[in-house]
């Protein structure tokens, strides 16, 4: 009877759902063991669903990072980035609902109503317990968030410092059924190489902008030629405004400058070879609000 156990593999699908900022995708990076979504500060950085595939000896969990559920879709990026999130709820395993701990938004309450309607086991990850000064405000908040929904697990956790994701991790597992693999075991993502550069492009965009930058930026790889040695890479950064063009480039070119040099050193990291790495920026005025534009950049919805 031992021995049959140990050997039952498991495998599926498991949702990183919950509203913007509140750590999914510094969760999924550090469960992968390595950067595959980008993060910032900024709320919404994420804008696609990427999937992050871990095997061990008993199983192979299927990470689906997503853009965080927000109120409001008046822009048709907005909308986006909600159905993004919404859908895939409908074809995991396991959902992992993350919050931050001692505090719950309407947004919060919002993506919870979502995994109520999924229909399958549901764990609640308290994220950035690292952060609460006064622990004694920790119990009490687990207890009154757990009796929210009937939660499969309660973990909290610290994404950033990896506190507790072993457990989180046995705790996902205990809930995939029992199914051969899905993927090759040296498979990390389903997303292509000039995915990831642009991401990465787009994440120093956000880290070095801060404020300054305007929300309506995107990033197109117009080409992308590589060898055994070199990796030569040409990409185009969308704005919608003259002014917003004059932001990311800055004086004298002095913050386009420093955005490719940044995003150079992830993308070797991440190709193991030189980059070479050529950026414009370019004006296509209402993408952020224009179906077709969104369609042409990329923002696609997956079935």
């Amino acid at each position: 009877m031992a021995e049959s156990a140990v050997s039952t593999f498991r495998c599926g699908y498991v949702a990183l759902i919950g509203r913007p900022n509140v750590g999914k995708s510094t969760l999924m990076n550090h469960l992968l063991g390595q950067k595959l979504s980008i993060t910032s500060r900024k709320p919404q950085t994420t804008r696609h669903r990427i999937l992050g595939i871990k095997t061990e000896a008993q199983a192979q969990i299927v990470y689906v990072d997503t853009p965080g559920i927000h109120q409001g879709d008046k822009q048709a990026l907005h909308r986006y980035l909600n159905r993004a999130a919404m859908s895939i709820i409908q074809d995991v395993q396991v959902i992992v609902f993350l919050v931050e701990a001692l505090k719950w938004y309407e947004e919060d309450q919002l993506a919870l109503s979502h995994c109520e309607k999924a229909g399958c086991p549901v764990i609640l990850a308290v994220n950035k317990v690292d952060q609460v000064k006064d622990k004694d405000k920790l119990l009490p908040y687990l207890r009154t968030t757990a009796e929210r929904f009937n939660f499969a697990a309660v973990v909290p956790i610290s994404a950033k410092q990896g506190t507790q994701l072993d457990e989180l991790e046995r705790r996902i597992i205990e809930q995939l059924p029992e199914s051969e693999p899905l993927y090759p075991e040296d498979q990390v993502t389903d997303r292509s190489v000039r995915f990831l550069a642009a991401e990465i492009i787009r994440e120093k965009l956000v880290r070095l902008l801060g404020d300054e930058l305007p929300y309506a930026t995107s990033v197109e790889i117009e080409k992308f030629d590589e060898d055994a040695t070199l990796a030569k890479i040409y990409a185009v950064i969308w704005v919608e405004r003259d002014n917003q063009k004059a932001i990311v480039i800055g004086k004298d070119g002095a913050k386009l400058k420093r955005i490719g040099q940044e995003a150079r050193v992830d993308l070797e990291n991440l190709l193991e070879k030189k980059v070479y790495l050529k950026t414009w920026v370019k004006v296509k005025r209402g993408w952020a609000d224009d179906e077709r534009a969104l369609h042409q950049l990329g923002y696609r919805d997956e079935n």
